[in-house]
């Protein structure tokens, strides 16, 4: 069983509602930190994207007051989580990106260091988050993206996760979903 999540949970406010099943992803194409530009609307068959506010490094503070904020902390044990189930998702033909406003070199750093076997994708200048009205909130000055997973299909909303709690353990949760639908089309 996992530990308990330490950090304030944060509440459905409907910013992601109009995420609807079906809905069209838009052709934005993103750098990846495996060196391509994707476009998750162009992507053939199942796509998990779990989209995160912003991964710290080692050395360096949080933006201000993170541990406030519903729902910020958690990109590394959530991406890590897909991280570990990455092989079996593969084995179900679902491919994994992570998402978030970060440069690619800043992504890059994060993979490289927690061994990520997914390209991570950079929105830093916010072209696929204004075009798909995805959540934000503000730390100080900055603008990040609130926790979400898309499972898309074809370049179309499957399902959507909003708000994502507990990040430590969301990527489970995703798993056993895609898995049961999987059995479902079988």
């Amino acid at each position: 069983m996992a530990e308990p999540w330490p950090y304030p949970a944060p509440l459905d406010d409907g910013a992601a509602d109009h995420l609807r099943v079906g809905l069209k992803l838009p052709e934005i194409p993103l750098y990846a930190t495996s060196g391509d530009r994707i476009a998750l609307a162009n992507l053939p068959g199942r796509s998990i994207v779990f989209a995160y506010p912003w991964t710290g490094q080692p050395g360096m503070p949080n933006p201000p007051g993170w541990d406030d904020i519903p729902g910020a902390h958690g990109s590394t044990p959530e991406a890590e989580g897909f991280a570990a189930l990455y092989p079996r998702l593969r084995e179900m033909e679902i491919s994994v990106y992570g998402l978030s406003t970060q440069d690619t070199d800043c992504q890059a750093e994060f993979a490289e260091r927690i061994g990520l076997p997914f390209p991570l994708l950079s929105d830093a200048e916010f072209a696929f988050a204004r075009a798909l009205k995805l959540p934000t909130f503000k730390a100080g000055d900055t603008s990040y993206l609130v926790r979400l997973t898309l499972i898309i299909a074809d370049g179309c909303i499957e399902h959507v996760d909003y708000p994502v709690h507990p990040p430590h353990t969301h990527a489970h949760e995703v798993f056993k979903r895609v898995a049961a639908s999987g059995q479902a089309h079988a």
